[in-house]
């Protein structure tokens, strides 16, 4: 810390937010402060008010949400008290922002150069004739890969977890004082994530920039944040130095979340290891195959400048079997081919050259009524939660939405269904009537999840399905995973850059880079073991508290 007085202040500070039921109060009574230089984290479970309270400092509420007491002090001046034209010329230059959900916080029409250009030149840090080359070096700065190529494409020619990156590199773009980010790194690989976080430690060293950090990553806090804030239910139930609260938490709830969190030390879960005893270590390649993928590739042609195209092979020469009851992992930095490869299970996307077969069908000459009854058996649950919910239907029409699809059952029936459902994944079957805005980011992957699982399918495509939950949550998703396959025989298609939970949930894991597979193996031989550097490099960039 570089100096006495705070930088940020919250006094006393309480939100509610307007609902059909009444007001509700989110946040009650906080108080914290954030000196100039130094880091705070702010950790709990999903729904907790760690979200809420960082949209309060920014005066981002929604607009059925209104601070009802206490203050907001930034610099000693209270910004719960100044008009909006006051806030605007705070927010971006003195305080940053990176939010949670890069799609909906990314123009869609607009290339990503522009909207990192538009950043500098709205609060006058770059002039036209040198905002393109900041936006270079602000992509190059978060690891985006050739960015000069890169800067020049439209945010759907990204994958998720670099399309967070360019989130991150415009909440950085005007240097500013206090830097509120919220989950920063969830859709992030652990090498990526690591250089993102040093990023920002040297900012906090050069410039005394405060970083008002919000997670659910208690390994990511520990290592990055001199104190840590833990909220429950709208309030604070402990804070302190954060490796005195790891090593030693006062609270029970502080206790439970570190109890909860994923560990490389950490080999299978109980219901995981019985599944696997049952049946006993899969081979890369099995004769019980519900799908076999040969020689996969999907090329896809970038577009630049001028016109000028250039190919990039997302997936090149893949193969790799998905047993039947089995969970198979893919893992690697963001943009490796992962997701790619999980959208050409899913057919989403038509291979370049190479076969994927569904009990010896191969899925390419599947012709209109092949697919549908195909999707019936194979369903996804994507990285996102926010784009995969139709924000005008509330939770339980979307969760039912599959069986109207497939003509399954009639109202009440699905209605029952959509109650189990909620009650599988730790929801209450009240919030069927709720839109996905009145939830937290966390309670949005329970819903989607609860939907993938609604037509009781063969194969679960899990997209990064877990890396927005918190830890409490997550072990109860996977626990729940984990009893799904062993009651039903559900195969998974596990797709991370969590290295614990992988190592926890998987019987083969394939190392992904660049497209290819780079080492196989079971958990044991690829954390055990692992033969390649990229894989070790993976290994060694996990924030220390989870890997011990």
């Amino acid at each position: 810390m570089t100096s006495s007085s705070p930088l940020l202040a919250l006094r006393d500070l309480s939100v509610a937010f307007r609902t059909g039921a009444g007001e509700v109060s989110a946040v009650r009574d906080v108080s914290l402060e954030l000196a100039p230089g130094e880091t705070l984290a702010v950790v709990g479970e999903s729904g907790s008010g760690k979200s809420t309270t960082a949209a309060a400092i920014n005066r981002l509420l929604p607009g059925n949400g209104r601070i009802t007491a206490g203050k907001v002090l930034f610099e000693g001046r209270d910004l719960a008290s100044l008009r909006e034209k006051q806030m605007t010329g705070i927010r971006g230059a003195q305080i940053g922002l990176v939010p949670q959900d890069p799609m909906s916080n990314l123009n869609p029409l607009q290339r990503i150069g522009h909207q990192i250009e538009e950043a500098l030149t709205v609060h006058g840090k770059a002039g036209r004739g040198t905002a393109r080359g900041k936006a270079v070096e602000l992509l190059e700065l978060v690891g985006i890969p050739d960015p000069e190529k890169r800067v020049d494409q439209y945010p759907h020619e990204f994958s998720g977890g670099m399309r967070q990156r360019v989130l991150i590199a415009i909440g950085l773009a005007c240097r500013p004082r206090l830097l509120i980010a919220d989950e920063p790194t969830s859709a992030l690989d652990v090498t990526v994530q690591r250089r993102i976080l040093d990023q920002l430690a040297l900012l906090t060293q050069e410039m005394g920039t405060s970083v008002f950090l919000i997670t659910h990553d208690l390994g990511l806090a520990a290592e990055r944040a001199d104190r840590m804030v833990v909220m429950r239910r709208g309030e604070i139930v402990e804070s302190g130095d954060s490796a005195q609260i790891l090593s030693n938490p006062e609270h029970e709830y502080t206790k439970q979340l570190i109890a909860a969190v994923p560990s490389l030390a950490v080999e299978r879960a109980p219901a995981r290891e019985a599944v696997r005893v049952a049946g006993g270590a899969p081979d890369a390649r099995a004769d019980d195959a519900l799908v076999r993928i040969d020689e996969l590739t999907k090329v896809f042609t970038l577009r630049g400048r001028g016109g000028a195209t250039n190919d990039f092979a997302a997936v090149d020469s893949v193969s790799f079997d998905i047993p039947r009851g089995r969970t198979v992992a893919i893992v690697g930095e963001s943009g490796s081919g992962k997701s790619t490869t999980a959208n050409l299970v899913l057919a989403l996307e038509t291979p370049t050259s190479g076969r994927i077969d569904f009990e010896g069908t191969d899925m390419v000459s599947l012709d209109r009524k092949g697919l549908f009854a195909f999707r019936r058996r194979v369903q996804p649950v994507f990285q996102n939660p926010y784009a995969s919910l139709d924000p005008r239907f509330p939770v339980g029409r979307s969760i039912a939405e599959p069986l109207v699809v497939h003509r399954i059952g009639d109202s009440r029936s699905r209605r029952d269904r959509v109650v189990e459902l909620l009650e599988q994944v730790a929801l209450a079957p009240a919030l069927a009537d709720r839109l996905p805005h009145e939830l937290s980011g966390g309670q949005r992957q329970r819903v989607a999840i609860a939907r993938a699982l609604a037509l009781s399918p063969d194969l679960v495509v899990l997209d990064e399905a877990v890396s927005a939950l918190d830890v409490v949550v997550q072990a109860q998703v996977l626990d729940l995973l984990a009893e799904l396959q062993q009651q039903l025989g559900l195969s998974y298609l596990f797709i991370s850059h969590d290295l614990a939970v992988v190592r926890m949930v998987s019987d083969v894991v394939h190392v992904m880079q660049r497209g290819r597979f780079v080492e196989s193996g079971t958990p044991e031989q690829i954390f055990g073991s692992p033969q390649q550097e990229y894989t070790r490099e993976l290994l060694a960039a996990i924030p220390r508290a989870r890997a011990a």
